[in-house]
């Protein structure tokens, strides 16, 4: 943000020098062809350009944000209206100075309009440039509390993501142990692959996704080593069929959007009566992901404290802020099965 604020103000700052310039150097260049009176374009315009330039600057700088931004509207006004009276004053001052200076401008100073003309215009082309400050230092000030506002926003979001993601992790780790503890004392060396792949895993977890977007081939190894950790705790009565895509090109993806939907089918899919199968899909089309689950809906009874139940409402959140409008996330739930729709369109 401070490097957007800098080059913005110098771009500002560009901008201010070039228009001056041009209104300076514009009564010249019109003049051109014709013969040059320096006087004259003193007089006519360089002069009341100086005005305009101080009071524009004196309202851009001092009075609308001593003033106007701090809703002393009545100061702002009695100040402007003591610079406007003392230089519509002052250019009385000069305009008699060369008046008196010159023969030509005495000679027809007996068809000038009456001062209060020149009082009256003088007093609308003064105001023309203090419409101008108010206006600009409006506008800066609406794109300056827009780019924090957005900049707030971001923050926020990317706090209450970290938040999601963390939340995640402990509950990842904490089934995985469930299914090492299920294991230590049927098979102690599919413990220790489980402990080993965990491990695998949990590197992934700690060092490779804490980023805004991960390579979806990786993602896709990460999400294949924990359905094979997860399959070490089902027995033969439970089918685990997945059918995932060999990637030509590389995707990006924000990470561990897909673990919550596989956890969930595994949590309500696997019985240790009946035959049950679990069903994963992903499909690649141009940029967008199809993930798709399916499960029997085999019911838990409350005793059973395999998951917090935070899955699905983690992943509709996150879907939210990582993908707004750019995602269709169903659930279909019968009596007999469960299943998932994810499609995600990654370019956002």
């Amino acid at each position: 943000m401070n490097n957007f604020i800098k080059n913005n103000r110098l771009f500002a700052v560009l901008i201010h020098i070039s228009v001056w310039a041009v209104l300076f150097s514009l009564p010249y260049l019109l003049s051109s062809g014709q013969s040059f009176d320096l006087q004259k374009i003193i007089e006519h315009s360089w002069i009341p350009l100086a005005f305009y330039a101080i009071i524009f600057y004196l309202n851009y700088f001092v009075f609308i944000n001593a003033f106007l931004f701090k809703k002393k509207v009545a100061l702002y006004f009695i100040a402007n209206a003591i610079v406007i009276a003392f230089f519509i004053w002052l250019n009385f001052q000069l305009r008699d100075y060369f008046t008196a200076k010159f023969p030509l401008i005495e000679d027809a100073k007996r068809d000038f309009p009456p001062k209060r003309f020149f009082v009256y215009i003088d007093t609308l082309s003064l105001i023309i440039p203090l419409i101008f400050s108010i206006t600009l230092r409006i506008y800066e000030r609406w794109v300056k509390n827009e780019v924090e506002k957005n900049e707030s926003k971001n923050t926020q979001l990317e706090s209450e993501l970290q938040h999601l993601k963390y939340q995640l992790q402990p509950h990842f780790f904490f089934n995985s142990l469930n299914n090492i503890y299920s294991l230590v004392d049927i098979s102690p060396e599919k413990a220790k692959e489980t402990i080993h792949s965990l491990g695998i895993l949990m590197r992934y977890l700690l060092y490779e996704s804490n980023v805004e977007k991960v390579s979806l081939k990786k993602e896709i190894e990460f999400i294949e080593r924990y359905i094979d950790l997860m399959k070490m705790r089902t027995s033969e009565k439970t089918a685990v069929n997945v059918d995932f895509p060999v990637l030509t090109e590389d995707l990006q993806v924000a990470p561990l959007l897909f673990i919550s939907l596989i956890e969930n089918a595994f949590k309500h899919g696997v019985s240790a009566i009946n035959n049950s199968t679990i069903y994963f899909s992903m499909q690649i089309e141009g940029s967008k992901i199809k993930f798709e689950t399916q499960n029997n809906n085999i019911k838990k009874s409350n005793a059973d404290k395999s998951g917090s139940g935070i899955g699905l409402k983690n992943i509709q959140k996150r879907l939210e802020l990582l993908y707004p409008e750019n995602y269709l996330f169903r659930i279909q739930e019968t009596d007999e099965i469960f299943s998932t729709q994810l499609e995600i369109n990654t370019q956002k």
